[in-house]
């Protein structure tokens, strides 16, 4: 039998190739009328999803609004694009230092992980899928990783750390329970 031996990118192009092709979908006219969430694999192939349940948008608010009142001396984004190993992925919500901000400059996708980055878990979510989205974004430099469960349960998770944290520790006071009404 073959075997396939495949050598991947360095990091440092990947990341300049995935900065390259999302600015060429956001400059897509007939891209900019999907409705729904756009991320890339590694070849730069548009991974569309439709939009989310109600739950999913009303637990995402909540959480940029607790994150907004709690951490007001950095930014909240959603739908945040990150450059991974893996292409461009969104969190569903992100917090970012000033300086995580001032390293972006203008660009349209972080080169880099912003501190926290929130992903609320949809029940077509399978473990797999998320803890992909995990290792790609402890990968791409995120500090915390944030799990809002389909119940509402946070889970904290920190690079390194062998299981999921009681609270943060960039945003303690974090809820615990999101509600979703």
């Amino acid at each position: 039998m073959a075997t396939l031996n495949s050598e991947l990118p360095s990091q440092q192009d990947q990341t300049r190739f995935n900065l390259r092709r999302w600015d060429e979908l956001l400059g897509d006219a007939e891209l900019a009328k999907f409705e729904g969430r756009i991320e890339t694999d590694r070849h730069g192939q548009i991974i569309m999803s439709p939009p989310p349940a109600p739950r999913h948008g009303t637990r995402q608010a909540r959480i940029t609004t607790s994150l907004s009142q709690l951490m007001p001396h950095g930014t909240v984004l959603t739908e945040c694009p990150i450059s991974t190993a893996d292409g461009v992925k969104a969190a569903d919500v992100a917090w970012a230092s000033a300086d995580c901000m001032r390293d972006l400059g203008n660009r349209s996708c972080f080169p880099h992980a912003p501190e926290i980055c929130v992903e609320v878990i949809s029940p077509s979510n399978t473990e797999g899928e998320v803890q992909e989205k995990v290792m790609l974004y402890f990968d791409a430099g995120a500090r915390e990783i944030w799990l809002c469960e389909t119940s509402g349960t946070m889970r904290f998770l920190m690079k390194g750390a062998t299981r999921p944290l009681k609270s943060s520790r960039l945003c303690p006071e974090f809820p615990k329970q999101i509600g979703s009404r």
